[in-house]
């Protein structure tokens, strides 16, 4: 018989995307299995999981106030609310097991869950968990982390669940397309800066600033500035004969091509991408984002120690930083291709099967548990 199991994450990528990436891991294994994601009408998930292909049920947004506020009297009508319509789409899907990947949605499913008696598997995507997940893991012994020394209670580093388009990626059977695609040379070494979807305007100012250097040492640079973002002085420079190339895009649906031209990245050190570049065995420069609860360096962090890339804070991400640590880095062929090593070394291949495997092992056994009670 097919499984059923309640997805419960979203509000931004970094839930989302290891959300789907394990319904299609279940969904490989058996194309049978029952597959139903909780999410808010306002997070991307409304958007992104249907378009995958899966039922999506609505579950009224909670966010948990963190100070004294008039949402903090609200808090027990509307959690109670977001409750019953999570316990509602489960005894509707006839679930066998919820799993919650942090965000708004995620603590109404796992007090549904722990309500209805359905086992619970918990993700957390980065070192430092969110207040969800520090909520679910109490109740379950199921607790996935993707980075070594996440602070949660029986966790057990399984990685995070990706895209196959990026697990399975043939980094050197794919590099001559990468370069056609974005018109950069083969023969030299490419640089791939990005700070996300909506992009990292340190990053665009750095580099563009920092151009000239890179060109002058050979080094072609792939920049994705972010939607309505731009590198500073790019625009109207002219491009001298034999000069390498500095292309700039808003956005890519192809990130396989752009690691497959790369030879090194900087980029921000959100959970998914840091797991991304690892897997994909690039070396990094690590800018973690400076705001927010410090995850971003925690993330980072492990993969630097193990050799794999560098960290640089935002403020230290200059022109001058660009000249005197990067380059010398991207002109020694020797360390890039350690460090490379360093980062296929660390990285999880295969998150989204050690994830499927934990649903299955917490069915089984609430399964036995049943059994061996009646």
């Amino acid at each position: 018989m097919s499984l059923s199991v309640v997805l419960a994450g979203g509000g931004s990528t970094g839930h989302v995307a290891p959300l789907l990436a394990l319904a299609d891991c279940l969904r490989r294994r058996d194309p049978g299995v029952r597959i139903t994601a909780l999410g808010t009408a306002e997070g991307l998930e409304a958007r992104l999981v249907p378009e995958a292909g899966y039922p999506f049920a609505v579950v009224p947004r909670v966010p948990l106030p963190r100070r004294p506020s008039a949402d903090l009297g609200r808090l027990p009508f509307r959690l109670r609310s977001a409750v019953a319509a999570a316990a509602h789409a489960m005894e509707e899907a006839q679930a066998q097991a919820v799993v919650g990947f942090g965000g708004y949605v995620s603590t109404p499913a796992y007090l549904a869950a722990r309500r209805l008696g359905l086992p619970i598997v918990v993700h957390e995507q980065n070192a430092r968990p969110g207040l969800a997940n520090r909520l679910g893991a109490r109740f379950t012994p199921y607790v996935a982390v993707t980075f070594p020394g996440t602070p949660l209670r029986a966790a057990r580093v399984l990685g995070m669940p990706l895209r196959r388009q990026i697990t399975t990626l043939d980094r050197a059977g794919l590099r001559d397309g990468g370069l056609a695609a974005f018109g950069l040379e083969p023969g030299r070494t490419t640089l791939l800066v990005f700070g996300g979807s909506l992009g990292a305007q340190r990053l665009n100012v750095t580099f563009g600033e920092a151009r000239p250097a890179l060109l002058a040492a050979g080094v072609q640079v792939l920049h994705v500035t972010g939607r309505g973002k731009t590198v500073e002085g790019l625009e109207g420079a002219m491009r001298l004969p034999g000069e390498p190339r500095y292309v700039a895009v808003e956005y890519l649906d192809r990130m396989d091509l752009a690691y497959a031209a790369a030879d090194m990245v900087v980029c921000r050190a959100g959970a998914s991408t840091v797991c991304e570049v690892t897997t994909v065995g690039l070396p990094a420069a690590y800018v973690p984002l400076p705001v927010g609860n410090g995850e971003q360096r925690l993330n980072a962090e492990p993969v630097v120690r193990a050799g794999g890339g560098l960290l640089v804070d935002d403020a230290q991400c200059t022109p001058t930083w660009v000249r005197d640590r990067l380059l010398p880095l991207l002109v020694d062929s020797g360390e890039l291709a350690a460090m490379a090593k360093a980062a296929a070394e660390f990285g999880i291949t295969d998150g989204d099967e050690r994830l499927a495997d934990l649903v299955e092992q917490a069915v089984a056994e609430a399964g036995s548990a049943r059994r061996a009670s009646s």
